[in-house]
């Protein structure tokens, strides 16, 4: 495997929450930089986004996870929505100072992906050219409704939504539909009996570590198409 540089950094998240940590993880065949934030229960060094990480490293994207202020602080229960979308931006303002040479995509796991995605809606987030999304949480547990996707028909570049068969938090049924109407923006892709931790029964014949491969690859294949 190429060599992988790892950089740990700190940023200002808002005046208010003050800093926040990130790791630069930039593989040396690095072609993008993604900007990758974290769900609602853990952080950046949760053992899904640490593979993720590694598995998107070896596909040529380099990523930089951070930490939202309640995280960083210890806490459990998730900032303001205007904080965390703040942070997003935040964070992307890092990501340009700390790879000026790498183009920029931007998303997360969960909470992480639709608060980028509700920061972009509001306004472009500078020099990102797509979103990706690792369990986009369309809707709470046993709650299916699309209420949480309104959002993303004000975002104008193009997004990969990455989807467990079996995520509660995302129905197909809801998803799939929501796809169809933003059109040539969404690309789906679907994992088979995966959930939204992206964890597969042993049933499936699959294994976690199989999945987080797919994930990888299927990334490093959509951005390639994105020039």
């Amino acid at each position: 495997m190429r060599e992988i540089k790892i950089t740990n950094l700190r940023f200002e998240a808002t005046r208010s929450s003050g800093e926040v940590s990130a790791i630069l993880m930039r593989p040396e065949n690095a072609r993008w930089l993604l900007v990758l934030g974290h769900g609602a229960g853990a952080g950046m060094r949760h053992s899904f986004m640490e593979a993720a990480a590694q598995q998107l490293a070896r596909n040529g994207i380099a990523t930089l996870r951070y930490q939202f202020p309640y995280i960083e602080q210890g806490r459990k229960s998730p900032n303001p929505l205007p904080i965390l979308m703040k942070t997003v931006r935040s964070a992307v303002a890092a990501a340009l100072d700390a790879a000026v040479d790498l183009p920029l995509i931007a998303g997360g796991k969960s909470l992480g992906g639709r608060m980028t995605s509700s920061a972009a809606a509001k306004e472009p987030l500078p020099g990102v050219k797509g979103l990706i999304f690792f369990g986009f949480p369309l809707h709470a547990p046993g709650r299916q409704s699309n209420d949480r996707a309104a959002h993303l028909y004000d975002v104008n570049i193009p997004m990969l939504f990455l989807q467990g068969t079996r995520d509660k938090l995302a129905d197909l049924e809801f998803l799939r539909p929501v796809c169809d109407k933003l059109g040539t923006q969404a690309t789906l892709h679907t994992f088979e009996w995966a959930d939204h931790g992206f964890h597969v029964p042993k049933k499936s014949g699959r294994t976690d570590r199989e999945v987080i491969e797919e994930l990888g690859q299927t990334a490093g294949d959509w951005v390639m198409k994105l020039g």
